[in-house]
């Protein structure tokens, strides 16, 4: 199953740069990498990131994943969060989050 990491420019080129993240400031303040589902990732964008642009979005397949918890959050939903840093040999692929009109669009997720 993918799992879904945003991260802003910023962020995603620390990343590219040292091959490794401890994640954004509200992942450093709560001590875990927060993720989402495919499912959860239209909410997260709009109460996170409404209007951001250079988003980078990043896939990560939750089944490989070590340290990752499934915690209740929004409205009770379990949303993965990941307890260690994030690697560069855990991301599937990553691409930029288009800022249209409507709001962001993630297209295909596959």
């Amino acid at each position: 199953m993918l799992i879904y990491k945003v991260f802003r420019a910023s962020e995603f080129e620390a990343f590219r740069r040292n091959g490794t993240s401890a994640g954004a400031p509200v992942d450093l303040a709560d001590g875990y990498i927060h993720m989402s589902t495919a499912e959860q990732l239209p909410e997260t964008l709009s109460k996170h990131f409404a209007n951001a642009e250079d988003l980078q979005l990043l896939a990560i397949d939750a089944d490989t994943l070590t340290d990752c918890r499934w915690e209740p959050s929004r409205g009770g939903a379990l949303f993965p969060h990941l307890y260690r840093t994030l690697e560069a040999t855990d991301v599937i692929w990553s691409r930029p989050i288009a800022l249209g009109p409507e709001g962001h669009d993630i297209g295909d997720l596959g």
